[in-house]
């Protein structure tokens, strides 16, 4: 089967036929963010206030950049281990986020705000950080740059190779795969 073309941001409109376990190539700007940036961001809207980031349709990728070699936008980006995230994420997802890219199974929780929401979760492969690297057209630290490669970092990316892990009508790749959740 054909990788199902789509760009970032997106509206919940442009993701809404995606099936758990599609493969996608996805293209456009995302934002990294990993635990640290994740509870900052938290925190944030816990007191009121507002986060420097548009996150209306944005996708974040649990991932912290390493530094580029040579030419190359980035180095290696692979996924981090997307449960990390699960205790910020229905807040961020209220927030109007649009996808969230990982490895991993989710919490039920999660699972139940992505269904609510009609977002995605997408499974990056994981181990292919230096391959991931190699879809980043640019990058650049925009938020919390003082927690160096766990910052926000905008980026760029062309034919981003990914898995749908959570479709939005909230049907997980790992359940139709037979895995039990513990």
């Amino acid at each position: 089967m054909t990788p199902v073309k789509i760009t970032a941001p997106f509206t919940k409109e442009a993701v809404k036929g995606l099936k758990a376990g599609q493969e996608v190539l996805l293209s456009g700007v995302i934002f990294t963010a990993r635990d640290a940036a994740h509870k900052k961001m938290s925190d944030m809207v816990k007191k009121g206030r507002r986060i420097p980031l548009n996150l209306r349709d944005a996708v974040i990728y649990y991932a912290g950049p390493a530094p580029a070699p040579g030419k190359m936008a980035i180095g290696s980006c692979g996924p981090t281990t997307s449960s990390r995230m699960d205790p910020f994420t229905p807040e961020l997802i209220k927030l109007g986020i649009g996808g969230m890219i990982g490895k991993g199974g989710r919490s039920e929780e999660v699972r139940k705000a992505i269904k609510k929401s009609g977002c995605v979760y997408f499974l990056a492969y994981g181990g292919l950080g230096a391959l991931a690297a190699t879809k980043v057209k640019s990058a650049r630290a925009i938020l919390f740059r003082e927690l160096g490669p766990e910052a926000v970092y905008r980026l760029e990316v062309k034919d981003f190779p990914l898995i749908v892990g959570i479709d939005p009508k909230g049907k997980d790749v790992y359940e139709k795969a037979g895995w039990k959740k513990e």
